[in-house]
C-alpha cells in the first residue's frame, strides 16, 4: 500500500465493527472493513475500490462470543497483521456496554493477546459513546434502554443486566475488567479534562508510573471526544499503542484530527426507497428488536421455530421455500426467531440458533436474487456475513445511530454490492425496519398483509425482562 493507515480496528462482532466503519467514513476517512486478515492482493484491491490510500483498515470478528482459548487463536494473527502494517493505533472495538465475562468475550484476554504487538505502555480504554446513549462518568457506565430511552446504570439496565450470556453485574468498569485480569487499572475522570495541557500530562505520567495494565478514560459528553482523541494520538505518535472501547475510540481520534478545521467530512447519499423486495432476518432476543418486528407492518412476517431451524433439515427447507416464494412474489419478508412470549427463550441454545439463522440467510440469498438485506442480532450478523462469502464491507450510509448500512464486497457476483444493514439488539427506533425500505416511511397506514400469517400474534405483548 502506498501509505500506512493511521488506524486499524478489530470488531468483536460485526454490527459493532460496521459502526466504527461508519464513524470513520462519515468523518472523511477512507476505510474498509475486512472479514478476515487480508493479504497483499486484497489490500491492493481495497485501495483501488476506495479511490486512494486507506486511512483505516478494519477486521470484523466474533471474539465477543468466544472462550479465551478461541480468542487467543483469533486475535494473535490480528495483532501480528496490524503491527506489520504499521498502524499508530490498534483499536480493539468492544460493545459499547462492555458486556463480557472472564470465560466469554473477555476484554482482558483481548488485551493480553494484542498488547505484546504494540510497544506503548499506555493502553487507553474509552468508556461511553454519547451518540448512542452510552455514558461513562467516574468510571461508571450508564446506558439508555433503546434509542431515546431512559438511562440506567448498566448493572440495572433492563436488558444488559439480564443478558443471556454476559449479564452486566458491575457498572464500575475498573471492577468489571479487573475480574477479567486487568487489576489495578488507572483512570482519568471528567474533572481531569479541565486541567491545563501540562497539568494533565503530569497527571497521566504519575498514573503511568504505577505501570497499570490499562487506563480508563471517561466519556460522558460529545465534548469529551476531542480531548480523549488528543490524549491517545499524542502518545500514539511516540510508539504504536493498543486502545480498547466502542466506536468512541474512532470518534475521539477523528474529532482530534479534524479539530480546528472542516475536516474531510464525506457527503452521504441517503438510502433511497427500494422497488425490489427486502429480506430481513431478526435473530435478536432484545425487547428493542421485538418492538421493531411488531412495527414492521410493510413486511410479510414469519415467525421461525428456532429449535426446529437448528435440528430439523426438513423444517428449514420448508421455511426456505415459504420465504423464497414470498420474496419472488415481490413482498418484503421478515423472519424472526424471538419467542412468541417474552421470557420463553432457550438461552442455552443461543449459539446454535445464531449459526442456524446465519446459514438460513445465506440459503435465502442463494435461492433469490436480492439487493437489500437486513440482519438483526450481533452473533447472527457475524455468522451470516461469513456464510454469505463476503470478503469486505464498505460504508453506504447510517440508518440510525449505531445502525450502519454497508456495501458488500465479494467474489460472487450474486453477493457483491448488496446493501446490507447489520443491527445489534439495542440499536434503532421502533420504525427502523420500515426505514430500511424507505428513509421516511408512511405512518398510520394500518397493518401490513404479513400480520395475519402464522406465528405472528394479533396483540403481541411488549415486555422487557425485569432488572
Amino acid at each position: 500500500m502506498a501509505a500506512i493507515p493511521k488506524l486499524g480496528w478489530y470488531g468483536d462482532d460485526f454490527t459493532g465493527a460496521t459502526d466504527t466503519l461508519a464513524a470513520l467514513a462519515k468523518a472523511g476517512q477512507r476505510a474498509l472493513l475486512f472479514l478476515d486478515v487480508p493479504d497483499v492482493a486484497r489490500l491492493g484491491e481495497a485501495q483501488r475500490d476506495a479511490g486512494g490510500p486507506l486511512d483505516a483498515v478494519g477486521i470484523a470478528g466474533a471474539a465477543r462470543s468466544m472462550a479465551p482459548e478461541a480468542m487467543r487463536a483469533e486475535l494473535e494473527p490480528v495483532g501480528r497483521f496490524f503491527a506489520a502494517l504499521g498502524v499508530a493505533v490498534m483499536h480493539y472495538k468492544c460493545c459499547s456496554t462492555f458486556d463480557s465475562a472472564p470465560d466469554v468475550g473477555s476484554i482482558g484476554e483481548a488485551v493480553r493477546t494484542l498488547a505484546p504487538h504494540f510497544p506503548n505502555r499506555f493502553r487507553p480504554v474509552v468508556g461511553g459513546q454519547p451518540n448512542i446513549g452510552r455514558y461513562c462518568l467516574f468510571s461508571t457506565l450508564f446506558a439508555a434502554a433503546g434509542t431515546g430511552g431512559a438511562v440506567h446504570r448498566v448493572d440495572r439496565h433492563p436488558t444488559m443486566s439480564v443478558h443471556p450470556v454476559t449479564p452486566m453485574a458491575e457498572a464500575d468498569l475498573r471492577r468489571h475488567l479487573a475480574a477479567q485480569g486487568l487489576e489495578g487499572m488507572a483512570a482519568l475522570h471528567l474533572p481531569d479534562y479541565g486541567l491545563s495541557g501540562d497539568a494533565l500530562a503530569r497527571l497521566m505520567d504519575r498514573l503511568m508510573a504505577e505501570r497499570p495494565p490499562a487506563m480508563l478514560l471517561d466519556v460522558s459528553r460529545s465534548e469529551d471526544l476531542a480531548i480523549v482523541g488528543r490524549l491517545i494520538w499524542e502518545r500514539a505518535v511516540e510508539a504504536p499503542l493498543l486502545a480498547v472501547g466502542p466506536s468512541s475510540v474512532a470518534q475521539a481520534l477523528v474529532a482530534h484530527w479534524n479539530a480546528g478545521s472542516a475536516g474531510r467530512v464525506a457527503e452521504e447519499v441517503p438510502l433511497g426507497a427500494t422497488d425490489s423486495p427486502v429480506f430481513l432476518m431478526a435473530g435478536s432476543l432484545s425487547p428493542v428488536t421485538r418492538r421493531q418486528v411488531e412495527a414492521a407492518g410493510s413486511y410479510t412476517r414469519i415467525q421461525a421455530d428456532a429449535a426446529a431451524l437448528c435440528g430439523d433439515p426438513g423444517y428449514a427447507e420448508r421455511l426456505l421455500g415459504e420465504v423464497a416464494a414470498s420474496l419472488t412474489a415481490g413482498r418484503h419478508t421478515l423472519v424472526w426467531t424471538a419467542p412468541a412470549e417474552a421470557g420463553t427463550a432457550d438461552t442455552a441454545q443461543a449459539g446454535r440458533v445464531a449459526a442456524a439463522t446465519a446459514d438460513f440467510v445465506a440459503a435465502v440469498l442463494r435461492r433469490v436474487a436480492l439487493r437489500r438485506v437486513g440482519i438483526a442480532g450481533g452473533d447472527t450478523s457475524s455468522l451470516a456475513v461469513r456464510a454469505l462469502g463476503c470478503w469486505g464491507l464498505s460504508y453506504r450510509c447510517t440508518l440510525a445511530p449505531g445502525v450502519t448500512v454497508s456495501r458488500t464486497h465479494a467474489d460472487d457476483p450474486a453477493v457483491n454490492g448488496l446493501e446490507l444493514m447489520l443491527k445489534g439488539g439495542q440499536m434503532g427506533g421502533e420504525d427502523l425496519f420500515e426505514r430500511l425500505l424507505s428513509p421516511s416511511p408512511p405512518r398510520g397506514e394500518g397493518r401490513g398483509e404479513g400480520d395475519a400469517l402464522r406465528g405472528y400474534p394479533e396483540n403481541p405483548r411488549r415486555a422487557s425482562p425485569s432488572p
